[in-house]
């Protein structure tokens, strides 16, 4: 598909000839920190600029030697699926002296390194930007101890700062996730989701600790993932009195035929006195009052291990490379600056913008600011707390408004890992705003068949964390039945639908708004959440259920290669799924570290087969011992799965050998990952309350019924750049390709050329989408409503 003309990188006009640039990672470590620093030195090289590594962070820097050794391409290898940094991170009490920023200055010095990549919290990007700040002074007392000559003052006269923060925490200020957050996330949710079998087993409650000693993020989010009980963070104490009505919940939940409780602790959690409130005062609490078996398990570093998501793997990949870009742009009076993404944009930020604001939320958390800290948290983490209260705490039936509104869900097209959690959040919103919900089993197909029944709050128990559609899904369009479904419809007294799907539920919404001129049942509020591995829904840039598929897909090529560690130069032709939308191939194709994907949306011939496996060739000649290759099983009706890997096979002798492997349905297996649960949460709950409002708008008082026959009363709700937006279906008619069912305009055939870049094939990059520095004041990322998703 063509695409419009950008500015774009070429080495003529961006160049990164005669510059040095160090990359190093400090502090904690973080899942995907790999992945940033193989991006940084493929990006690096590629601009012409010479990159060095310095091993164990500000340490490596003060004691210099081989510390600070260069990078080459084959040096970041094999690294994008390992967890930790293998350049090694440590705490540097030498660093934080002037004698150690002078020793680290005349290191880098002597390499001629004066770009700085610095991976890292916001206690080593403080000290990277001092020693920024500094840097002027050291070289001159440098030149006075003859240690440099004065030459070089002029020649090393400004250092440039760039900071991508690394942090499980998600603790900083001015980013939607920092790098780790989401794969912590699925190591904590892989711990719940094991303990909840042995804990419904035995009717338990189960007490688990996160990481998390000033910011409750981790909490939070895996307690919205899982459906815990009860959830505590240092951002938000609870009120006096909260072990009698934490007790009370648990009981009730008990009484409800629940056969287990969860309940989640930050680390620093504390009351409204400061006072710490660990696992054990809580285990003592539940048994004290209530009797319940109780365990208490710490998850502890376990958090931080095992290989990074999906998520993380391109976060740092996009962010690496942005960094490199920042650091090839900036001049003597650039500030230092931090690179993130918000929604699917990149951004830059001033650093210490950045860390004033993190530090401000500290200080309102310590002078009992509670409510501000949260504010200052950004309103994503405010929207996460008043989601998980809404869907976590029922109110009472005297407490709840009275709507007389009957509202239905359904799943419509293939099932999504998250549609589950869309359900229950529907659901549960729908019955606090005072309606009526209904279920209906198997898509139009169960609607016109009536498989329409009440669905109660306590029916969505434990929903979350179930894959699949648990309502039933198919792929039936309501044109053939429209006159049954309105009978349904008249039937049920349903007011409004809220329909979660791909392509067909898409399609069936544009039916049943051209069906509104025959049947006024269909005269409704409408509205559908996108929900397809596929990710091919016009209006939404992200849709329920790819992340999961992304991380199948990736953790499987994971394995694929790992196959081929015994074995000497082996190809992998890989086939996702997608139908003709190739983002699977492509973003799984970043975050595994493919050498090629083909796809329908970038049309390829013979010539292209050929030079790839040429390019192919020539890495395997030297270190590159394993290739892999995804195709979209749609890209082209001639050039096969099968046909790649003939053609690789026979064109490859002598050189390398090759494997095929279809990854089929898997892909839409699974339990859904933290991403997927938290974006189908929350979309959903976003989705309900729109159809609340339009109930409220189109209610006639003098017929005493609902009447919606407006372009608007039929939306789809979708995250376009940063922000959800409410789109009428009939509007996206012109941005959708209906022969291929995609999008006319993908935003992610952007990543495309950095998947190339990053490859070792010389392409152009597109970088009209590049950060610009923003200020944190104006900007806010975590303001936006992209960052819904987590």
């Amino acid at each position: 598909m063509a695409q419009p003309d950008t500015k774009k990188i070429f080495f003529e006009n961006l160049s990164g000839a005669g510059k040095a640039i160090a990359v190093l990672t400090s502090g904690g470590d973080a899942q995907g920190m790999n992945a940033a620093v193989r991006a940084v030195v493929r990006m690096g090289t590629y601009v012409g600029a010479k990159v060095y590594f310095i091993r164990e962070g500000y340490q490596g820097m003060v004691d210099g030697g081989e510390n600070i050794i260069e990078a080459t391409w084959e040096s970041v290898s094999s690294m994008l699926q390992v967890g930790g940094t293998v350049i090694g991170s440590a705490r540097c009490k030498d660093f934080r002296t002037h004698e150690g920023r002078l020793k680290a200055a005349l290191n880098l010095v002597k390499l001629g390194i004066t770009n700085l990549c610095v991976i890292g919290g916001d206690g080593s990007l403080t000290g990277a930007n001092l020693f920024r700040e500094e840097w002027s002074g050291l070289l001159a007392e440098l030149v006075e101890q003859g240690s440099i000559e004065r030459q070089s003052v002029e020649t090393y006269s400004a250092l440039h700062i760039v900071g991508m923060v690394g942090s499980i925490d998600n603790d900083f200020c001015g980013t939607d996730m920092t790098i780790g957050t989401d794969s912590a996330l699925h190591r904590i949710i892989e711990v719940v989701d094991a303990i909840m079998t042995t804990a419904q087993s035995h009717q338990r409650t189960f007490v688990l600790e996160v990481m998390g000693r000033h910011c409750g993020y981790l909490a939070l989010v895996s307690a919205l993932a899982c459906g815990a009980d009860w959830v505590l963070i240092p951002e938000m104490p609870p009120e006096d009195g909260w072990e009698e009505k934490m007790c009370q919940k648990l009981s009730a939940n008990r009484a409800g035929m629940k056969r287990l409780n969860i309940i989640i602790v930050a680390e620093g959690a504390i009351d409204r006195n400061n006072k710490a409130i660990t696992t054990d005062c809580i285990k003592d609490l539940v048994v004290k009052c209530l009797g319940f078996d109780t365990r208490v398990t710490i998850l502890g570093h376990v958090q931080r291990g095992g290989t990074p998501s999906a998520f993380d793997r391109i976060l740092a990949s996009r962010m690496g490379v942005e960094a490199v870009l920042a650091l090839l742009e900036t001049t003597a009076n650039t500030p230092a600056c931090v690179v993130s993404l918000s929604g699917n944009q990149s951004v830059r930020l001033p650093l210490m913008e950045c860390v004033q604001m993190t530090q401000e939320v500290q200080k309102a958390m310590d002078e009992k600011k509670f409510e501000e800290a949260v504010k200052l948290r950004g309103r994503s983490f405010e929207n996460n707390l008043k989601t998980y209260k809404l869907l976590a705490h029922r109110k009472p039936e005297s407490e709840l408004p009275i709507s007389n509104f009957n509202v239905a869900v359904l799943n419509v097209g293939a099932p999504a890992a998250g549609m589950n959690a869309a359900v229950r959040s529907a659901v549960r919103v729908g019955i606090s705003e005072g309606h009526k919900m209904f279920a209906v089993s198997d898509g139009f197909e169960g609607f016109y068949k009536g498989q329409i029944k009440e669905i109660k709050w306590a029916d969505v128990g434990g929903w979350t964390g179930q894959g699949g559609s648990l309502l039933g899904t198919k792929r039936t369009l309501p044109a053939k039945h429209v006159g049954k479904i309105a009978e349904q419809m008249r039937t049920h007294n349903i007011n409004a639908l809220l329909v979660i799907g791909g392509f067909e539920a898409f399609l069936s919404l544009l039916e049943l708004l051209t069906a509104r001129g025959k049947y006024e049942e269909f005269c409704v509020p409408m509205i559908m959440v996108p929900a397809t591995v596929s990710n091919n829904i016009p209006g939404s840039d992200l849709s329920i259920g790819a992340d999961t598929a992304l991380n199948a897909i990736t953790t499987t090529c994971d394995r694929i290669k790992q196959s081929a560690s015994g074995t000497k130069r082996r190809v992998f032709i890989i086939e996702t799924m997608g139908g003709y939308c190739g983002y699977l191939a492509t973003v799984a194709g970043l975050a595994a570290g493919a050498d090629a994907a083909y796809i329908y949306e970038e049309p390829f011939d013979i010539r292209d087969l050929q030079a790839n496996v040429e390019h192919l060739t020539e890495k395997m000649k030297t270190s590159i011992q394993r290739g892999l290759v995804l195709r979209n099983e749609n890209s082209n009706e001639n050039y096969t799965t099968d046909f790649i890997y003939q053609l690789y096979s026979e064109e490859g002798k002598g050189v390398f050998d090759c494997r095929k492997n279809v990854l089929g349905h898997m892909q839409q297996g699974g339990a859904p990952s933290p991403f997927d649960r938290n974006f189908g949460t929350k979309i959903s709950a976003k989705a309900m309350q729109w159809v609340t409002k339009k109930l409220v708008e189109t209610f006639r008082q003098d017929e005493g019924r609902v009447f919606a026959n407006t372009e608007d009363s039929c939306c789809l709700l979708g995250m376009r750049r940063r922000a959800l937006v409410f789109q009428p279906v009939v509007q996206l008619k012109g941005e959708t390709d209906f022969v291929h069912r995609i999008p006319k305009e993908q935003w992610w055939l952007k990543l495309r050329p950095l998947m190339k870049i990053l490859a070792k094939y010389k392409t152009s990059y597109d970088v009209s989408d590049s950060g610009q520095l923003e200020h944190v004041v104006h900007h806010l990322p975590k303001d936006s409503d992209a960052s819904v998703a987590m």
